[in-house]
């Protein structure tokens, strides 16, 4: 972590310092390297290093964050800071690993190679995009990067914005994909776990809708419309629209945010910096004994998350009401609740594997019910789906599959709980039953029905 901040304190400073330039097509394949000692020294290529750093398209990047509003002396007083937070459970089911600034406002997320390479083989059509559409709802990438030790691997990472707000709590999270297989977080579970990530499924099953007011209906559906067809022009699917619920009832007062967040902060240790004796430097030594030795604590005390939103979200239409979008009624009534949401995961192409995956898993399911589906599919239903969850809006242009889904999975959900019951134990006898109230004519015409599907064989009585 340390390497990364210093990484990108230099990378950035380089940049920024540069007067602006229009952006060229070398700028978007550039890949600027960077040799440094454990103090943050910049080294020639022959010296030996602590840590190599690499800045992907830092131009781009650059205008990208001008088009964010970011003042280039807050970003990196808010990424380069003495301590980092990171979100307690990390790493998520990619095996990426999150780490947030100090102020919350930005995501330092590792990525895989494969996902590093496709970000910057659609850079050029992004960058377009974010020009052309100022409140997108697509993640917001801030900077591309890697970092390597020596003989160590090599660490590929994104700086991102954060979604979810430093100053209010977000009590209810959801990942919507608009699939159905798959796609239930257990209630029980969900109910001793605030922090739990919900998905499409408890979303239809608590019936929650975005309730926005007929102007913001609007623009939201149109900018979502547009995001998608981008997305499906690029060739991409498994992504999702990450929704935060902050209730006003509830406000902060269960302390949400802190109670997942730990600090990342090495020990202070006072060095000379001595660029041709750093590595037999007793104080580099310490310094990096310090860096490795850094343990996460939980956030509190002096680490405290801002009260307020003074951030550049406020400029953008969907995150102008305390950093996200207000739920309002139809004559635009303030109805107690804001929405964070965007449209997150988006750097996964429709490659073999997902073919694969599209193939093996339609024998188990209904093909269209999965996640991995053509771009062109995935879109198509991510958009219905989404458009179907806002208040006002006709809940028929649901995909179809979620007429159905919720109760196989109540029914496979009794079926465990049955198979969970008769390994723990007995199971208690069952109340009698109600005395039943009996029909002589349908009792008759029953015997006889049965008397005759049974044939001459049975001899009955009267």
């Amino acid at each position: 972590m340390y390497n990364m901040l210093t990484g990108i304190r230099i990378g950035v400073s380089r940049c920024q310092a540069k007067a602006a330039r229009p952006l060229t097509d070398a700028d978007y394949t550039a890949r600027h390297k960077f040799s440094f000692d454990i103090v943050g020294n910049e080294l020639t290529p022959s010296v030996r290093y602590d840590f190599k750093f690499k800045d992907y398209a830092p131009w781009v990047f650059r205008e990208l964050r001008e088009y964010f509003y970011l003042d280039p002396s807050d970003y990196l007083m808010s990424l380069t800071s003495k301590y980092i937070l990171s979100e307690l459970g990390s790493p998520g089911k990619s095996g990426s690993f999150f780490y947030f600034s100090r102020d919350y406002r930005f995501i330092i997320k590792t990525i895989r190679h494969s996902e590093h390479k496709f970000l910057r083989s659609i850079l050029k059509e992004y960058h377009e995009h974010v020009k052309r559409n100022p409140h997108t709802l697509l993640s917001r990438f801030y900077g591309l990067h890697r970092v390597k030790l020596p003989h160590g691997r090599k660490i590929h990472f994104v700086i991102m914005n954060n979604l979810f707000p430093p100053h209010r709590d977000i009590h209810e999270t959801y990942d919507l994909k608009g699939s159905a297989i798959g796609r239930l977080y257990p209630e029980d579970k969900a109910a001793a776990n605030p922090h739990a990530v919900l998905k499409d499924l408890n979303w239809v099953g608590r019936n929650r809708q975005f309730a926005l007011g007929p102007e913001k209906k609007a623009l939201f559906e149109e900018q979502l419309r547009r995001d998608t067809e981008l997305l499906q022009r690029l060739g991409i699917m498994d992504y999702s629209l990450l929704t935060g619920i902050h209730n006003g009832v509830r406000g902060n007062s269960e302390g949400l945010r802190e109670d997942k967040l730990s600090v990342f902060q090495p020990a202070k240790v006072k060095v000379s910096r001595k660029p041709t004796q750093v590595k037999r430097d007793a104080d580099a030594s310490a310094l990096r004994k310090a860096v490795q030795q850094s343990d996460p604590q939980a956030l509190g005390g002096k680490h405290e998350l801002p009260e307020h939103d003074n951030s550049e979200r406020r400029m953008f239409l969907f995150y102008q009401d305390e950093g996200g979008m207000r739920a309002s009624g139809d004559s635009n009534e303030d109805l107690g609740a804001i929405y964070y949401l965007g449209i997150i995961d988006i750097l996964t192409p429709y490659t073999c594997v997902k073919r694969l995956e599209h193939f093996f898993k339609g024998f188990q399911h209904n093909k269209h019910m999965i996640s991995a589906v053509p771009p062109r599919e995935y879109g198509d239903r991510f958009l219905a789906f989404i458009k179907s969850s806002i208040r006002g809006n006709d809940v028929s242009t649901r995909p179809q599959m979620f007429e159905h889904e919720p109760k196989h999975d109540q029914a496979h959900k009794a079926e465990v709980s049955e198979k969970e019951a008769s390994a723990s134990g007995p199971v208690p006898p069952a109340p009698p039953p109600q005395e039943a109230v009996i029909d002589p004519e349908k009792a008759q015409r029953g015997r006889e029905e049965m008397q005759q599907r049974a044939g001459p064989s049975i001899v009955t009585s009267s």
